[in-house]
């Protein structure tokens, strides 16, 4: 039997595996952009990510801007294009009136929910190829994968989805 080589001491185990993590999320983008394409004239994948971020709940543009690690002024012209195709709404903070208050229309909630619906549908499908041992291996190692990268469990139904 061959001696253990700690990963971390050769970096060869260490490249592999970040090899395979970059072919996976090249994997992950094209799935992104196929489940895009029915809204691609509605949405992009930029503006995606904000109907994602705000998706999760009424946010100001402030936090709207450090939840995508943009400046508040590029995140106020994605909001303004999204305002004016009918995906968000914005309104005045009853709380505090020197805040805007960003919430999903009934339109920005089909948005998503028809995106990550084809996005789930091909991750599923890509999945279901795989044997049940590898996808609890793929399960346990992307959860770790998650852990380490400081990323929370996904409390929700869109455990592939944006911001991340």
């Amino acid at each position: 039997m061959a001696p253990y080589r700690n990963p971390q001491a050769t970096g060869e185990d260490l490249e592999a595996v970040t090899s395979a993590m970059l072919a996976a999320s090249r994997l992950l983008v094209a799935v992104s952009a196929r489940s895009l394409a029915a809204a691609e004239d509605r949405v992009t994948l930029p503006q995606f990510r904000m109907l994602m971020v705000v998706h999760q709940g009424e946010t100001t543009l402030v936090r709207l801007a450090e939840a995508l690690r943009v400046n508040p002024s590029t995140a106020m012209r994605m909001a303004d294009r999204l305002v004016a195709a009918g995906l968000l709404s914005r309104e005045v903070n009853p709380n505090d009136r020197r805040e805007t208050l960003l919430r999903l229309t009934v339109e920005g909630r089909r948005i998503v929910a028809e995106v990550t619906g084809r996005r789930r549908a091909e991750i599923t499908t890509i999945l279901a190829r795989m044997r049940a041992s590898q996808r609890q291996a793929l399960l346990d190692a992307m959860r770790a994968f998650n852990a380490a990268g400081g990323e929370p469990p996904e409390p929700g139904s869109f455990p592939l989805g944006w911001p991340g």
